[in-house]
C-alpha cells in the first residue's frame, strides 16, 4: 500500500501528476495543483485498490489525505466523488459544514447531491473532530537524530525546536474536547523522553496517557 511518494515531476496539470522516484519508477497520481516540471515533490497518498483496478490520490498535507479517506469511507460517496468535493471547497470548509451539518454547503460540489451530503454528515459528525489531529503543513525532508542524542542538547534547544509542535497537539487536544491543563504536562514529558517530529504523533501519545 502506497502512502507516499518523493520525486522529481515529470508531468503536472493540474488533474493528474506523474511522479519519477528514485528508483526509476514513474507514479501517476490524481493531484489537483499544478505543479512544475522538473521539479522535486512530496506527495501523501491515498492508494484505492479495486478488484480490476488501482489509483493514487495525491494530497499536500497528511490532514487532507486522512479526511479523504473518511468521505470515501460513506456509503455512496466513491474516491472520485471524495475528491472532487476537497477540490471544490478545500478541508476546512468541508470540515465546518460536517461539524454544523451544514448540507447545502457541501452540495455546491460537483456530484454530492442532497442525500449525500446528509450521509456525509451523518456517517462523519463523530469522527470528524479525529481530522483536526493531523498536520496541515506540507511534507518535510528531515535527518531526525538518535533518541539519546536529546539529553545532550540543552533544554533550550529542545523547548525551541519543540514548541510549534506542542502548541498545535494541544489545540487538538482541546478541540477533541480535553482542557489544557490536562494535557499539557503529559505532552511535555513526552516530548522529553521521545523523538517527535509531527504534532499527531504527539497527540496520539498524549491521548493513550490522559
Amino acid at each position: 500500500m502506497i502512502g507516499y511518494l518523493s520525486g522529481e515531476v515529470i508531468f503536472s496539470d493540474a488533474s493528474e501528476l506523474i511522479i519519477k522516484t528514485n528508483d526509476g519508477v514513474g507514479y501517476q497520481v490524481y493531484f489537483k495543483k499544478l505543479l512544475a516540471e522538473g521539479s522535486t515533490a512530496q506527495v501523501y497518498i491515498s492508494h484505492i485498490i479495486r478488484e480490476a483496478s488501482q489509483e493514487l490520490f495525491g494530497f499536500e498535507h497528511l490532514r487532507e489525505k486522512k479526511l479523504f479517506e473518511l468521505l470515501n469511507s460513506v456509503k455512496g460517496v466513491g474516491p472520485k466523488s471524495a475528491y472532487g468535493l476537497l477540490a471544490s471547497l478545500g478541508e476546512q470548509v468541508i470540515i465546518q459544514a460536517i461539524q454544523l451539518e451544514n448540507k447545502k454547503t457541501l452540495t455546491k460540489a460537483p456530484g454530492i447531491g442532497p442525500k449525500a451530503a446528509a450521509q456525509i454528515c451523518l456517517d462523519l459528525s463523530g469522527k470528524i473532530q479525529r481530522v483536526v489531529m493531523y498536520s496541515g503543513g506540507v511534507p518535510t525532508s528531515f535527518s531526525a537524530a538518535e533518541p539519546a542524542d536529546l539529553f545532550d542538547i540543552p533544554s533550550s534547544e529542545i523547548n525551541i525546536k519543540d514548541d510549534k509542535i506542542l502548541e498545535e497537539a494541544v489545540m487538538a487536544c482541546k478541540e477533541l474536547g480535553f482542557k489544557e491543563e490536562q494535557i499539557s504536562i503529559t505532552a511535555r514529558k513526552i516530548l522529553q523522553n521521545h523523538e517527535i517530529i509531527r504534532p499527531e504523533q504527539l497527540v496520539h501519545l498524549v491521548l493513550k496517557e490522559v
